[in-house]
């Protein structure tokens, strides 16, 4: 992983799952030989080599995800230049993901190219606590503002998570591992092609005892527990050479328990409290090539559904204390043109539908629905060797706030076929006000959007024949109009002036900025043995108070190192290290640096069957993340997995 993209991939080549990839997610654009780098798709929307992409992109392989031994997608995404996170405790708790230091709620999250975000949170986020790598094999994380191809949302950027893919033969993936908090993980996939029919289906159970959400540094003692239990699927149907049907389903049910604020002193305690979430995502469309595959289209429908409860048991019974259901419909089009060899369009259309429904302790229910239509275009050239340059422009019409359009450009220029890529960009960002924020209690019609621009530069060199990479980039970002909650008193805001007005609402009033250094060192000593190092510096600031934005540490550093020897043994380790950071916005509360280390180990028994092994937080760091909340400590996880 590089500032600007992934280079663990040292050795040349594409995957299998990288081809199919192009396959499934997107689409290809011509006139490209890809064959001796690797790919990058979520960056253009089309799959491109990685010297022509322009934007800064980090890409988590299959390989390098195996070997780290994750259950959480927070494990992944800790060690991406310009990523940080929260949790509020340890599995399946709160848990939000910034990008280059903007909020949780300014990242468009895909799994295998559908939306993630949740209608019915307050910012129309998505909450990546309960979320499992489970069958996940591949991860893309661009930076910077990506708002003509993603829409709303895409002001830090956008995570497209990729579930294991059809193949052409039969191929299984199973993983079985039992370690500390007795917490045990099945994970199972089955691929392969039937005539017509591609297809790839998998499972993944995790339970677990848990660590106290509430920290035990500070007296917090009942663990809370987590289960989930998550599948996946994918359908290739070719019906003709140049005619397919595209299926894709995600589901996930989660359970937590969780620590609150109870009476008397509504302060941070243990509390017998749960919270479930049902997640399902599903696509199904319709790819068609014309003109001798010149134009590639496709046509379809994106669904997700995320249904959230919380419930009290401290009673001995349950009680409902909130319930929340955000559902996002999305009809799209997409056209890939090759108009000629150097140039190439990607154009097309989009109305999403989103619905939110709440209620607390089985009270009326608040409901509201809102649409937005869009158009967007961009054109991908290579009008000289080693020089490749994007633009595009969107218009997105909003049911309530009125319209917005956005543009983006960003070039990549090597002078010697890849070795040197010097790459810079620019982009525009929007996020629309999210129903919670418009339409609750506290919501205020007449909500703007968010509004961002921002820009990247940098370079990645390779050396040592190949063995080794180096890379730097430096961004900036402006948000304007950032929407906060603000008091009623004295407020002369419409909602402020009702009868038995609200205490607060929201309102557009808050500027940010942020800029900041990413830099990436990848070394292949030996065959076998992969060191990925980042280092990140992120100034992140309120410009109205001149403050550091909560819960963003300035600096943060990763190593990541796999030696994989000939006779089937693998060693490994990650190290992570984040500075401080503050918890509040009045920079009054700090949370103090800290430094988790990971080891881990793993043996093939056969060609398909290995045995592994892991000590998570090795020197036993306690730290937090979310002011009071705990993390976990010292971990010894053991297992199998089988791949053939």
């Amino acid at each position: 992983m590089l500032a600007a993209v992934s280079i663990l991939a040292l050795v040349p080549g594409p995957t299998l799952a990288q081809q199919a990839l192009d396959r499934q997610s997107f689409d290809r654009l011509g006139g490209e030989d890809p064959e001796d780098e690797e790919i990058i798709v979520t960056a253009n929307r089309t799959a491109r080599a990685k010297s022509q992409v322009g934007e800064s992109v980090t890409v988590i392989g299959e390989e390098e995800i195996v070997n780290r031994q994750p259950s959480e997608v927070l494990d992944i995404l800790r060690t991406v230049p310009g990523v940080t996170f929260s949790r509020n405790g340890g599995l399946g708790t709160v848990s939000g993901v910034s990008i280059r230091g903007a909020q949780a709620d300014q990242t468009v999250v895909l799994i295998d190219g559908i939306k993630l975000n949740d209608p019915a949170s307050p910012g129309a986020g998505f909450d990546f606590g309960t979320l499992l790598v489970g069958n996940i094999s591949r991860v893309e994380v661009v930076r910077g503002s990506q708002s003509v191809l993603y829409g709303s949302q895409a002001i830090g950027g956008v995570v497209n998570l990729l579930t294991r893919e059809p193949s052409e033969e039969i191929e299984t993936f199973a993983r079985a591992e039992y370690g500390a908090r007795d917490t045990a993980e099945l994970v199972g996939n089955v691929s392969g092609r039937f005539g017509s029919v591609a297809a790839s289906v998998g499972a993944t159970y995790l339970r677990s005892d848990g660590i106290s959400a509430f920290s035990e540094a500070r007296g917090g003692t009942e663990r809370d527990g987590f289960e989930s239990l998550g599948v996946n699927g994918k359908l290739d149907i070719a019906i003709t050479d140049a005619l397919s049907l595209d299926l894709r389903a995600f589901y996930a049910d989660g359970e937590s328990e969780a620590d609150g604020f109870a009476p008397p002193t509504f302060a941070l305690a243990d509390t017998d409290e749960l919270s479930r979430r049902q997640d399902f995502v599903g696509y199904a469309g319709i790819n068609a090539a014309f003109l001798d595959g010149r134009l590639r289209n496709r046509l379809g429908f994106a669904y997700t559904n995320i249904d959230r409860q919380s419930i009290d048991v401290s009673g001995g019974s349950e009680i409902e204390t909130f319930d929340a259901n955000g559902e996002n419909r999305r009809f799209e089009y997409q056209g890939v043109f090759d108009a000629t060899d150097f140039a190439g369009l990607v154009f097309g259309a989009e109305r999403e539908e989103s619905e939110f429904r709440t209620s607390s302790f089985g009270g009326p229910a608040s409901l509201a629905d809102v649409w937005i239509n869009s158009i967007y275009g961009q054109v991908n050239l290579t009008p000289l060797a080693g020089l490749s340059l994007t633009a595009g422009l969107r218009h997105d019409d909003h049911e309530t706030f009125g319209s917005a359009t956005t543009f983006a450009a960003s070039g990549a220029y090597t002078p010697n076929d890849g070795d040197t890529v010097v790459r810079a960009s620019y982009g525009e960002g929007f996020k629309a006000p999210s129903l919670f924020q418009l339409f609750s209690d506290f919501g205020n019609p007449g909500l703007d959007a968010e509004r961002s621009d921002g820009w990247d530069i940098g370079a990645t060199h390779g050396f040592l024949g190949g063995r080794a990479e180096i890379g730097v980039t430096y961004f900036e970002r402006e948000g304007t109009n950032e929407i906060v909650f603000v008091g009623c008193f004295q407020n002369p805001l419409p909602p402020c002036q009702v009868p038995n007005p609200p205490f607060g609402t929201y309102d557009n009033i808050a500027r940010a900025r942020a800029d900041g250094w990413e830099f990436g060192l990848a070394l292949r000593p030996v065959d076998g043995f992969d060191v990925a190092v980042n280092y990140s510096i992120i100034d992140a600031f309120d410009e109205a108070t001149g403050n550091r934005l909560p819960r963003r540490a300035e600096e943060t550093f990763s190593l990541v190192a796999d030696y994989r020897m000939e006779n089937g043994l693998g060693i490994g380790t990650t190290i992570f290290v984040a500075g401080d950071s503050f918890e509040n916005a009045a920079n009054t509360i700090r949370l103090d640096g800290y430094v988790v280390a990971d080891i881990r180990v793993s043996y093939g028994i056969t060609q398909g069957l290995e045995v592994f092994g892991r000590i998570e937080n090795v020197t036993d760091e306690r730290y937090e993340t979310v002011f009071l909340y705990g993390q976990p400590g010292r971990g010894v996880f053991g297992g199998l997995r089988y791949r053939m």
